[in-house]
């Protein structure tokens, strides 16, 4: 697998990241499900992760899955005109604080643009958008996002986790390693994914 982050390779996690927040390309009957947590074990197409919850969590992978990778990245690397996905939730004091930024490649940009309920915590959204503004003051950090003719603001905390992506593959997928999986389960309660995800040098996924 080549380490070159290419536009094919982003196509590749723009599917594997975001049809589990689209409403196609599932069956009728299937559910979309999000599995994070570490992997306790890989034998051929069959994954099975220690969940956040801690519980044991068996996902088939389908033929021909796919590996992305996460790395660190930092504040300062949000300038204006990126794509970014932002997990936040409400602020008691009015607003909304980051939970998450995923800084997406240039060959990403405009995926699965928009804001839409998300799992991370109660009451959580994930916004897809471009970035018009990019603050600093001295209480922390915020970013104006645009998106569908809205405009959004959220806070930025020191502790945010920030990420990008980055190429990995199945040699990344070993006991312990970090992963999150968009995943559809069956009426029969099996999960199976095209995708994995995985936390590269001990980054957990933050999404």
């Amino acid at each position: 697998m080549s380490r070159d982050f290419n536009t094919s390779t982003a196509a590749i996690l723009a599917v594997g990241f975001f049809m589990i927040a689209s409403q196609t390309g599932f069956a009728a009957d299937a559910q979309r499900v999000r599995v994070r947590g570490a992997i306790e074990s890989l034998s051929g197409n069959t994954l099975v992760v220690k969940t956040r919850e801690g519980t044991e969590q068996m996902v088939s992978l389908k033929p021909d899955w796919k590996v992305g990778g996460i790395k660190k990245a930092s504040v300062e690397d949000i300038k204006p005109g990126d794509f970014v996905g932002v997990a936040s939730v409400p602020k008691a004091d009015g607003g909304d604080g980051a939970l998450e930024v995923l800084i997406f490649p240039a060959a990403m940009k405009g995926t699965g643009e928009g804001s839409r309920p998300w799992d991370l915590k109660p009451n959580s959204t994930m916004t897809n958008a471009t970035v018009a503004k990019a603050v600093k003051a001295v209480d922390g950090h915020s970013i104006t996002l645009t998106y569908q003719g809205t405009e959004k603001t959220i806070s930025i905390a020191d502790d945010t986790p920030i990420v990008t992506f980055t190429p990995a593959g199945k040699a990344d997928l070993t006991p312990g390693a970090r992963v999150i999986v968009m995943g559809e389960k069956a009426t029969d309660g099996t999960i199976s994914a095209a995708q994995v995800t995985v936390g590269t040098n001990g980054v957990v996924p933050p999404m």
